[in-house]
């Protein structure tokens, strides 16, 4: 074995990741409970021993770079594995028990949440887990779930969140849908086309209009409430889907309609109670959502 290949100090590959995780070395700071300046070194005394640069800085900002990128997947793989010792060594895989309850969108549950409580009761085979599907952070509030996933940060001052990913929305359809209406080539083309509204149309359009796709509510003939819906549906062939990219791209079945499709992003919050985040079971619960769906969704095909 080649230990001098392994020769960095892990407080430097931690600090690397909670910059990458957090956004900035302020955040990664506070999250480490370190300060600014120690995080600082301990980023740039990582750069110095691998002999790279793993962040572009400007005086407000920390971008990773394309080295970055490549050395943060396997930094990810070492906190996983440090965190599975560290359980394993404590016991605390057998100690940790008890319920937890998770409010999700549909669409996360149906396609994302299974291969992560897979991997918690590998971990934490004693956590009991309820899911349910609720987009309303009354869940929260009224002590109905002790974590949600959502796509707007909450305002509730009783409640810690943690922004751990962004997709957008596009526009998506079944390859025969486009086949028999023909595959739109002018906004005008695009206009005369069907598309799948969900929830209330009327609150999509103007978002829309404001990406650059000036729809009325004659475009959209079927409206849905379920994410899943709405996937299923666009890929039977029944009109163009504004869906979440991430989501959508999982499927071989559909086609991106329109690439100059304006940007509307799509935030993915991890949020919880203040007084749950201390709880050990939430907690274990809480880094795990995050580390997992931090990553790109769409990485497991649905079926």
């Amino acid at each position: 074995m080649n230990w001098d290949a392994a020769d960095f100090d892990w407080n430097q590959a931690r600090a690397f990741l909670a910059t990458a995780e957090e956004g900035s070395l302020s955040a990664a700071a506070r999250a480490l409970g370190v300060t600014q300046p120690t995080l600082s070194r301990q980023v740039s005394a990582l750069e110095e021993k691998l002999g790279i640069t793993l962040f572009e800085r400007g005086p407000r900002t920390m971008n990773i770079t394309a080295a970055g990128l490549e050395v943060l997947d396997h930094v990810r793989a070492m906190h996983d594995a440090a965190t599975r010792m560290s359980l394993s060594a404590s016991g605390q895989s057998q100690t940790i028990a008890g319920m937890v309850r998770i409010a999700s969108t549909d669409t996360t549950l149906c396609y994302h949440l299974p291969p992560i409580l897979q991997e918690l009761r590998r971990i934490a085979p004693d956590i009991e887990v309820e899911v349910r599907t609720s987009n309303r952070l009354k869940d929260l509030i009224n002590r109905e779930a002790d974590i949600a996933i959502r796509h707007t940060r909450p305002d509730e001052t009783e409640l810690i969140a943690k922004k751990i990913r962004s997709s957008s929305v596009q526009l998506y359809a079944s390859p025969a849908y486009l086949d028999r209406v023909g595959r739109p080539e002018t906004l005008t083309d695009l206009q005369k086309l069907d598309f799948i509204g969900f929830e209330a149309r009327d609150m999509m359009i103007p978002y829309l209009k404001q990406a650059g796709l000036p729809l009325t509510s004659a475009n959209f003939r079927l409206t849905v409430d379920s994410g899943p819906a709405a996937l299923s549906i666009a890929r039977q062939g029944l009109g163009i889907g504004v869906l979440i990219a991430d989501d959508a791209e999982a499927f071989s079945d559909l086609e991106r309609v329109w690439p100059d499709f304006g940007y509307i992003e799509v935030p993915i919050w991890l949020v919880t109670h203040r007084e749950l985040h201390t709880s050990k079971r939430i907690r274990l619960v809480y880094d795990l959502l995050a580390e997992h769906l931090g990553r790109r969704w769409g990485d497991e095909t649905p079926a």
